[in-house]
Formats: C-alpha cells, sequence, structure tokens
C-alpha cells in the first residue's frame, strides 16, 4: 500500500518562521558547488547553511534561481554577496563555446530537477502504522473471526468482521499495539497500532441482524487475530503533495518516545513518535531540533564527578552544573494527532534515542 501513497516533499512556498535576523554560513561552506545527480535541495543548502530549513535566504534575489526547484545536474553553484555582505547563491553561467562542430542538442527538463527530497529516497521510510486513543479503538470495527477457525499468516483467507462495511472497499487491518505515554506528565499519548494486512469487502454484512461483513484479506505482514480493528485505508494516510517546511515553534519543547523501528538507537530517515501534537501547535512540515542534555556533573570535596558516578551523600551536599544540551540532529513531521506526531528524521551526527530532546532549531 506505501507504493500508492503520493507523496513528493518539496520547499517552493513555503511560509518561514525566522528564527534570527541572519543566516549562519558552515564554516567549511564551498565557494562553489557542481549539482550532480542524487543532489536534493535539503543536501545543497546543508552544504551552505547551519539551518538548512532557512533555504529561501540563501536562494532569495536571484534571477538565476527564480525557481530553486529548477536547478540541473551539472550546474555551477556559486556563493556570493550583496551590497550588505548577506550571502546568497547564483547559478555560475557556463561560457559559450565557439567552436563549431556538429553535436547533439541536449535541453534539460523539468523532471530532472533537484527536488528536496526524492520520493524514492523518502516513501519507504514512512510508515502506515497509526496512532489512535482508547476511544478512537472502542469506535472501531474489528475481526470476529476467519473461515479457517484459527489464526492465519497467509493472504487469500476471509474474515468477519462486526461492522457493515462498503462493499468492494478496501481497509486496513491493525492491531492495537503499545500505549504511549508522556513522559513529562504520565498522560497517554494514545495507542501505537501496527498495520498487519489489508483486505476487501466481498459481502457486505447486516450487523442488526447479527451477519458480520465477509472481507478477503489480500496482504498480511503478519499474524492477523480476532480483535484486530479494521480502518479505511486511507484514513490517516493521505499526505500532502507539497510539504512546506519551516522551523518549529519557538516555544516548543518536548521528547521523541518512540522509534518505529523499536531499535535502541537511530538515525537518518528513521521514524519516530514524540509528545507534541495539535495541542502544542504542531503542525505538518515542521521542523525541529534533536538535543541530548550533556551527562549531570556534581561538585565535591573531591572535584568534579559524574552524577551518576557518585554516592548518595554528594549528590544530597554537592553542587550540581547546569550541563548544557548539545543538538545532534534535526526531523520533520509529517502526520500531527492531537497529542503526539509522526516524524521523518532528516539528519543525526550521532545516534538519537527514547527520550531525546525536541525543541524548535537554532
Amino acid at each position: 500500500m506505501l507504493k500508492k501513497i503520493i507523496l513528493s516533499l518539496s520547499l517552493m512556498s513555503c511560509p518561514l518562521v525566522v528564527l534570527a535576523d541572519q543566516i549562519k554560513l558552515n564554516d567549511d561552506a564551498p565557494k562553489t558547488h557542481v549539482v550532480v545527480k542524487g543532489d536534493t535541495l535539503w543536501d545543497i543548502s546543508a552544504l551552505f547553511l547551519e539551518q538548512p530549513w532557512l533555504w529561501p535566504k540563501l536562494w532569495r534575489l536571484n534571477p538565476e534561481i527564480n525557481n530553486p526547484h529548477l536547478i540541473y545536474p551539472g550546474d555551477i553553484l556559486k556563493l556570493v554577496y550583496d551590497e550588505n555582505g548577506e550571502p546568497m547563491l547564483v547559478v555560475d553561467p557556463v561560457k559559450p563555446s565557439y567552436k563549431w562542430s556538429p553535436k547533439i542538442r541536449q535541453e534539460k527538463t523539468k523532471d530532472s530537477a533537484i527536488t528536496l527530497l526524492p520520493l524514492e529516497v523518502v516513501a519507504p521510510f514512512i510508515r502506515y502504522d497509526h496512532l489512535f486513543t482508547e476511544d478512537e479503538l472502542e469506535a472501531l470495527p474489528y475481526i470476529i473471526g476467519s473461515d479457517e477457525g484459527y489464526r492465519m499468516t497467509t493472504k487469500d483467507f476471509k474474515v468477519y468482521v462486526n461492522a457493515d462495511l462498503e462493499l468492494a472497499q478496501s481497509y486496513a487491518i491493525y492491531d492495537k499495539g503499545e500505549e504511549l505515554f508522556d513522559p513529562e506528565t504520565d498522560e497517554s499519548l494514545g495507542f501505537y497500532v501496527n498495520l498487519v494486512g489489508t483486505g476487501q469487502v466481498l459481502k457486505r454484512g447486516d450487523i442488526e441482524n447479527k451477519v458480520p461483513t465477509t472481507m478477503n484479506v489480500g496482504s498480511v505482514k503478519r499474524e492477523i487475530h480476532a480483535g484486530d480493528y479494521v480502518v479505511p485505508v486511507n484514513d490517516g494516510q493521505l499526505f500532502p503533495a507539497v510539504f512546506s517546511m519551516k522551523a518549529a515553534n519557538a516555544s516548543l519543547r518536548g521528547a521523541i518516545v518512540k522509534a518505529t523501528s523499536n531499535g535502541r538507537e537511530f538515525a537518518k530517515l528513521d521514524v519516530v513518535m514524540i509528545n507534541r501534537g495539535i495541542e502544542h501547535n504542531v503542525t505538518v512540515g515542521d521542523v525541529m531540533a534533536i538535543k541530548r542534555p550533556s551527562p549531570a556533573v556534581v561538585d565535591t570535596g573531591s572535584g568534579p564527578v559524574y552524577n551518576i558516578e557518585t554516592s548518595r551523600w554528594n549528590k544530597l551536599t554537592g553542587g550540581d552544573y547546569k550541563m548544557p544540551e548539545e543538538q545532534l540532529g534535526e526531523l520533520m513531521v509529517f502526520k500531527v494527532y492531537q497529542k503526539a506526531s509522526m516524524a521523518l528524521i532528516l539528519h543525526t551526527e550521532k545516534p538519537a534515542r527514547i527520550n531525546d530532546l525536541i525543541t524548535a532549531p537554532e
């Protein structure tokens, strides 16, 4: 089903929340860059900027790149400065050749233009999983049994659902999954449900007379059980054609609460859940920094000692230092729920972990 999701990431015409008056160039920012096949706008901006999401300030005032979506492999990008000393990128014009010789004329096509994050790179990492509250789960129809009378892991068998579903419609099948909690408040964020299969309705039920709907299971990812939930296949899975990337709200502060890989550590292009959502003014396309506090240190009579390595007495009597929070990467939100959101990690300098902090980018 993932292949059917129409998804294109583009920074075109995006609103921008500017956190600083001036953009910050990387110390090792190149003077020129030759665009190669496989480059993305995010990659190119990250070569020059400490804050790649502030790309419009770098590409501005440039008639050569009035549409930065339309740059092509072979183009030479040059870092220059305007009359106010502000940096910007221009396309370095290729010097014409006056040598007369027959050659094939080559034209750049729009299809070869550089994009932000190509679909073929991003789509495999955007999960079909979902987050439901307990009330939402209670309202969903669910599987009551199968024609085989036991659990099934292969496709092309029939299951029965306790609802009057639409004939010939496709449905996703989810198990209940684990309940996620806010690490700060212990409040339930919802149940992280896993896609276990998909099916299509063969015969509409009449649940008023206790006749269930018959559904053929066309694909199976893992064992399907009685009690698994049934949801229209596109619910919560229709992504916008354009993600308008922008810096998250300056007041944002939260944490990573789950990685969809279920690994202990995760990195670029992994999908994670954060404990901030609609209630916290999070929107699709928000770019956030991933941070981690440096290990706590206590000043004791014997000198500074890591908090984890010292005695309880030293912890009570010693002086704690306020250790800084170091940024280790960025992520972008692509799906927002009431109290939580799903995000794609764009970059990490070291592996991210559960309970790492997320804030507005610096």
